[in-house]
């Protein structure tokens, strides 16, 4: 009896902790409890590079929070939110483009037609980069229905 009890008990929180990990609590996928894991969405475009974000210049957009490096990369975002927040909810734009939602390394970007794309590793972005349109296509056309999935391929 007790160890079928332990068995129950063991499945269970499996599956809490699965379940937990995959949703996340904004609109935008959330590391830390923080989009793009608390890197500044602006600096991506002025800096040319990730730069971590400041627990003191921190703003909600759809029900996500992001962070900025400053008060005037704050402004700028919530400006024109659209401009600097992360394609496809800031998952991994690559695994947007095979049908699935994954995890991101927020130093695995590109920065194309004025649009963030975030990858979940580098290796992941060479492969992005070998054919960004036909992804970027791809990813476009699955991301209608892929926001809807809970999982998320760490």
């Amino acid at each position: 009896m007790m160890k079928r009890y332990l068995m129950l008990l063991s499945i269970t929180l499996c599956q809490i902790v699965l379940f937990s990990a995959s949703v996340s609590a904004g609109d935008f996928f959330e590391q830390n409890n923080l989009a793009i894991d608390g890197y500044d969405p602006v600096a991506y475009f002025t800096e040319q590079k990730p730069v971590k974000g400041s627990t003191q210049f921190r703003s909600d957009y759809q029900d996500s929070t992001f962070q900025f490096a400053s008060a005037a990369h704050r402004d700028a975002f919530l400006a024109d939110p659209s401009k600097y927040a992360p394609q496809y909810g800031g998952y991994c734009a690559y695994g947007m483009a095979k049908g699935y939602k994954a995890t991101i390394d927020p130093a695995a970007f590109t920065v194309v037609g004025d649009k963030l794309y975030l990858n979940y590793s580098e290796t992941v972005r060479s492969r992005w980069l070998s054919n960004i349109p036909d992804y970027v296509q791809k990813a476009d056309a699955n991301w209608p229905e892929v926001q809807k999935q809970t999982k998320v391929h760490q």
